[in-house]
């Protein structure tokens, strides 16, 4: 993983109470998932009320996905939105999971054993130039070092028409909602994960999180990125005031 330049586009910038660089950022996160791994999948059920997979589904219908086609779900996690893949597609041998974890992509397997899983960060895929159909990465975006070089990634390996997807939290526009995401992320997500899991790491994860979320940049910079490495047609679709549906399309 190279160092970024500050003229690329960062997620937020280097939380230092963290890591240091963005060397040091991805040892990092590969060192915090894989500890909670085996609790992360419980979190991402009960943290959204048991939502996720409905929500993941409708989001990947109305982006387009369907049958028969090719897909690539970058940042798998433990494989909420590539179950929700094989849900739409109902093919899920037509998948390939790419994750940094390893813890992560253990507990993926478990759950989606058919799919392919290889150990990889989203900025340097080891995949083929216009192999895949559609690509997702589902609340993973604040994770990535450089948003430019991993859009520019999502362009190379997509099929010429191919879609990108990217979901991701981000903060509301007024200041009722701002106040009840603050609540919810940052004051109920860690003690809460930390009494259900008795996880110190679990819920570092999740103070880490909310970190991300309250620094990461606007979301006119991440339509400018996508624009910039080649995609068109780029849209941001709006869902409950806080989570963003990104949709661009391979010319």
């Amino acid at each position: 993983m190279t160092e970024t330049s500050p003229s690329q586009h960062q997620p937020h910038p280097p939380l230092r109470p963290h890591y240091e660089t963005l060397d040091e950022k991805q040892r990092f996160l590969r060192d915090v998932f894989d500890k909670s791994a085996p609790f992360y999948e419980g979190i991402a059920s009960w943290g959204f009320f048991g939502t996720g997979g409905w929500y993941r589904r409708g989001a990947l219908r109305r982006a387009g996905l369907k049958p028969g086609m090719r897909v690539l779900d970058v940042a798998t996690g433990t494989g909420p939105t590539a179950r929700a893949i094989a849900d739409v597609t109902k093919a899920p041998a037509d998948l390939v999971c790419v994750e940094p974890s390893r813890g992560m992509l253990l507990e993926s397997r478990k759950l989606l054993p058919e799919a392919a899983y290889l150990q990889a960060g989203a900025d340097d895929l080891p995949l083929a130039d216009a192999t895949f159909d559609f690509l997702t990465m589902g609340f993973a975006l604040r994770h990535v070092n450089s948003l430019d070089g991993t859009f520019r990634e999502y362009h190379r390996v997509l099929k010429p028409g191919g879609k990108v997807l990217v979901l991701d939290v981000t903060k509301p526009e007024n200041a009722f909602g701002i106040a009840m995401w603050r609540f919810y992320f940052r004051d109920v997500m860690p003690k809460v994960t930390k009494l259900f899991t008795r996880s110190t790491d679990a819920s570092y994860l999740m103070s880490y999180y909310w970190d991300t979320m309250e620094q990461m940049i606007p979301p006119g910079d991440v339509i400018a990125s996508l624009e910039g490495a080649g995609f068109k047609d780029v849209t941001r679709r709006l869902v409950l005031g806080c989570f963003s549906e990104y949709e661009a399309v391979k010319p």
